[in-house]
């Protein structure tokens, strides 16, 4: 049972069948929720056409100009016949509102995961990666954040800390952890200079990526933001660090078809490696008022999750100090 107090409890299956129809777009009565959890996503059966994608953006979590960039710039990749899922224009605009939720409609788009393991997957991600980057090194983002230490490292440790989230005999490790950890970011991203931040996909995981026999279709820009180029291709990195150099080595010589990747930014795979860690247990704690995730993460704010969270940053701590990936 949904939390009365959480807004999502007044987003029921009416509501959002409802708020398709305002739309233009008659729904037939099918819905199906797809597998999201910082917004809510649902599959829609529309009457005399294909079945669309319905977003319901979390309350207060982005400016409607935000959301509108994120829209744009979508749009702008589609337009260049880049693989996208860009969202539909209804009624004239591609952001609505019903109910008090704020919403898109999106084309529905069949794929598989794609099969990272193959060294042709990787060139073709990197290939469409290069041209994603082209265009989204033409122009800054006015309305969406940057990637960086603070928003990312610092910002979730004071929030973790500050909300009594860890264990009480865990916390001095955790600090001590934590801190060594964000001084190891810094670090790397001292000796990879001064690079670009661009607008990125932000969130360029496999659960991202559907893939066909045409090749990769890049989906949910929610996560879009400025920040460097390497952000995008590290995700798609696996295994131990020579299977990692490999795998670079084949995105890179796709991705260089068509952008160019600039070699210090490869000083910053592990640090943004650890900011995910660290970022990832902060968002954990900032929605546990949202039932779902108590309900899908139970295993989160246990001895045994932060024992485990402690011990990956001593590892990602360790790695930092390596020599970092090369061109």
């Amino acid at each position: 049972m949904m939390n009365p107090s959480h807004p999502y409890s007044a987003l029921t299956p009416d509501c959002a069948l409802d708020a398709l129809d305002a739309t233009s777009l008659k729904a037939d009565g099918r819905l199906l929720a797809l597998n999201s959890y910082e917004n809510r996503v649902y599959q829609m059966g529309v009457e005399d056409a294909a079945p669309v994608v319905v977003k319901f953006y979390r309350p207060e979590r982005w400016s409607d100009a935000a959301i509108l960039e994120e829209h744009a710039f979508t749009t702008e990749l589609a337009a260049r016949e880049i693989p996208v899922v860009a969202p539909l224009e209804r009624n004239g605009a591609t952001l609505h509102t019903h109910a008090g939720f704020r919403f898109a409609v999106y084309p529905k788009q069949g794929g598989r995961m794609p099969e990272f393991e193959r060294a042709d997957t990787l060139r073709r991600m990197g290939r469409f990666l290069g041209r994603i980057h082209a265009v989204g090194a033409q122009a800054d983002f006015a309305h969406r954040p940057t990637l960086d230490i603070e928003t990312f490292g610092t910002a979730s440790r004071d929030f973790l800390r500050e909300g009594n989230w860890l264990p009480p005999d865990l916390v001095a490790a955790w600090d001590s952890v934590v801190e060594y950890a964000l001084a190891g970011v810094a670090h790397c991203y001292e000796r990879a200079g001064k690079v670009r931040a661009i607008r990125l996909h932000g969130d360029c995981h496999a659960g991202n990526v559907l893939w066909t026999d045409d090749g990769p279709h890049f989906v949910d820009f929610d996560d879009s933001r400025m920040g460097p180029a390497v952000q995008d291709l590290w995700m798609l990195l696996s295994g131990e660090r020579d299977e990692q150099q490999a795998q670079m080595n084949e995105i890179l010589t796709g991705y260089e078809d068509f952008a160019e990747f600039d070699p210090r930014e490869l000083n910053l795979v592990e640090a943004l490696r650890t900011l995910r860690l660290i970022h990832y247990a902060a968002w954990l704690a900032r929605r546990w008022d949202d039932p779902a995730f108590p309900a899908a993460f139970p295993w989160f704010n246990t001895q045994q999750y932060w024992q485990a969270r402690i011990l990956e940053l001593r590892e990602q701590i360790a790695l930092m100090d390596e020599a970092p990936l090369v061109a």
